[in-house]
């Protein structure tokens, strides 16, 4: 037995001689972006149509003067507009629990823009600031001390702020641990994307969620397959084993978003009408609320 395996078994012993939490209560929210082509207010309306009771804003949708894309909601905007755009997702029936940073954390932007993220959350009573980068060497200093920066504010705000999986030095869920480590603030942790790690590493994402798990707040939710295409995809449409990638998750006791980001059937077109995103929004929750059912069913 070499030593990883060891420090595997021990961990595994550890866990199952330790009572198990409560079961963590998923959040199963879709982010607004599969409908970035149509008005906010109709990804609402498909969002609420399609079952969910959460929602993760998008990043740009159609300008309802010009009808040209235009982002939902700038970094630079006063935290009022946040409240604003809170309101008329909560009267659409719908909770935000997420929204991007939209800025990369090794930016030179990347302090102002996420002290800014995490004021217009805490006025739009979003708990999450999702962000990400895709560091290389020479720019990592940067991404920490945008995140060291960051995570002061987001807690005093009750806001958490997390990295996901985006290549370079963010490229898995290791990555995204040290960088965690490094910043060592409870106001940054992690969002899981099996599909980017699939994605940008070509590997299987399950081993590399067994090391991380206790990091994780959030999930990204979207599948991935290497053949006959390289491809994102929705959930269930992959080769991500999402039974596997759950399950290390079931029992945190704590309440976790996974967000659905990527919804769409591999090697076919996506819809072209509003009514078609809709029912690939119905497919993916049902496919994940099944997994979730069968991991609790399955204790």
């Amino acid at each position: 037995m070499n030593r990883r395996h060891f420090l595997g078994a021990a961990a595994a012993l550890a866990q199952a001689q330790t009572p198990p939490a409560d079961w963590t209560k998923f959040q199963l929210a879709c982010m607004t972006l599969p409908y970035s082509p149509f008005p906010f207010a109709r990804a609402l309306e498909g969002i609420r149509g399609a079952g969910y009771q959460h929602v993760a804003w998008g990043t740009s949708h159609p300008d309802p003067a010009t009808g040209k894309p235009k982002p939902l909601l700038d970094w630079r905007e006063p935290a009022s507009r946040a409240k604003e755009l809170a309101k008329q997702t909560r009267d659409a029936g719908l909770e935000p629990v997420m929204m991007f940073a939209m800025v990369n954390i090794e930016s030179p932007d990347g302090p102002a823009a996420h002290a800014s993220r995490v004021e217009q959350a805490a006025a739009a009573g979003i708990p999450y600031v999702l962000t990400f980068g895709h560091t290389q060497p020479g720019k990592f200093e940067g991404a920490i001390a945008t995140l060291k920066s960051a995570g002061p504010l987001a807690r005093k705000a009750g806001v958490q702020v997390l990295i996901k999986q985006h290549g370079g030095n963010t490229a898995t869920g290791a990555d995204c641990a040290r960088i965690i480590a490094e910043v060592a603030d409870e106001g940054v942790r992690m969002c899981y994307d099996a599909g980017n790690v699939m994605d940008y590493e070509g590997t299987d994402p399950i081993p590399d969620i067994a090391q991380v798990w206790r990091d994780i707040r959030a999930f990204c939710i979207k599948d991935h397959r290497d053949h006959p295409k390289d491809q994102d995809c929705g959930p269930g449409f992959g080769e991500i084993d999402h039974y596997k990638l759950l399950s290390y998750v079931m029992r945190t006791g704590r309440t976790m978003p996974l967000v659905f980001e990527n919804i769409f059937a591999p090697l076919v077109p996506r819809p072209r009408t509003p009514e078609g995103v809709d029912k690939m929004a119905l497919r993916a929750r049902e496919y994940v609320e099944t997994v979730i059912e069968g991991l609790k069913a399955a204790g």
